[in-house]
């Protein structure tokens, strides 16, 4: 059997999209058109007499039931409060449907733009929206979801791509040596911050995750929705030198403290924080080299010239970590 026959998605054709749309009582126009996403499959849909809808294809095995409605309960928390998060459509109370074998969930359309992070004005509107994520974040932990630590984020990834013989054998000597080094300055900057208060997250917010309208942003995906510090929301939205980065954060928390405090202490998380990103990325991707959407996808993955980069970026981010935080702590 072909990976592709053997992979879960083969199953999920544009009929079965279609049924499964209709199998929760919408009248399908036939469109469809895939959208950028490649940890799960989502698909815009066209109905015949109403707006196109999202559907959103989970991943088989990646979360549990439980996980996902925990992903859909504080999406429905945050626009209970007005907050420009898009959750998911209830139809009958009921967020999480199954239809052959695959779990989906169908979510209205918005449109948008990137944002402008070069702007003082569109930087520190993102911080109000991020505070409150977090004021509503911080009222109850998840339950279900994973937390973000240097363990599930470094360790396992790590241990992963070891295992696995991803690392050519000529690299392996100078992965093992500066991936280990990485994750000392981790625990270190983890140690330096101290005992850092963590709350539900967004967990990826990234340029991509953020759209941009006349009327302000909105912040779509929380599938990678879990525990962590405040800060792993904010440091993805820095770029530049230095200064280019302390300026936008500044921009940031002058909204962010509007609904929510910041432990100034958590910026000692966010070079390690970075570097767990670098580890946890590569993994996904082995972990994710057995769907045939991957390798086509991410042609430069596993070659040896990502190998080089990526050992090369783990050595930027060991000296990156011992550098002092952006922001001086009190």
């Amino acid at each position: 059997m072909s990976d592709l026959a053997a992979h879960p998605y083969s199953a999920l054709t544009p009929d079965c999209v279609l049924d499964a749309v209709e199998s929760v009582g919408f009248a399908v126009s036939g469109s469809q058109f895939p959208l950028n996403s490649y940890e799960n499959r989502v698909y815009q849909v066209g109905l015949d007499d109403a707006a196109p809808v999202i559907a959103k294809f989970y991943r088989p095995g990646r979360w549990s039931d439980a996980q996902i409605l925990e992903e859909h309960t504080f999406a429905a928390e945050l626009a209970e409060r007005e907050i420009p998060l898009v959750a998911p459509l209830s139809i009958d109370g009921v967020t999480l449907f199954r239809h052959a074998g695959f779990r989906f969930a169908l979510f209205p359309r918005r449109g948008g733009r990137a944002p402008e992070l070069d702007d003082h004005d569109t930087l520190e509107w993102l911080g109000r929206f991020l505070g409150r994520i977090h004021a509503v974040g911080a009222i109850a932990p998840f339950a279900h979801r994973p937390a973000l630590t240097p363990d599930t984020f470094g360790h396992v990834p790590r241990a992963y791509l070891l295992e696995h013989g991803f690392i050519p054998p000529e690299l392996l000597p100078a992965y093992e040596s500066v991936s280990a080094q990485a994750l000392q300055g981790v625990a270190h900057c983890y140690a330096r911050a101290g005992n850092v208060a963590t709350l539900r997250l967004h967990g990826d917010v990234h340029p991509g995750n953020v759209l941009w309208t006349p009327d302000g942003p909105h912040f779509v995906d929380l599938d990678d929705a879990r525990s962590g510090p405040a800060v792993q929301d904010l440091w993805m939205l820095l770029s530049g030198e230095r200064e280019d980065r302390v300026r936008q954060l500044a921009d940031i928390l002058a909204g962010y403290e509007d609904f929510c405090e910041f432990d100034a202490r958590e910026l000692h998380l966010v070079e390690a924080l970075r570097t767990l990103r670098l580890i946890h990325y590569a993994g996904w991707l082995a972990q994710r080299w057995d769907d045939p959407a991957f390798p086509h996808a991410f042609p430069w993955f596993n070659t040896q010239r990502y190998w080089q980069e990526h050992i090369l970026a783990l050595r930027e981010q060991v000296a990156a970590m011992d550098e002092p935080p952006l922001w001086p702590t009190p």
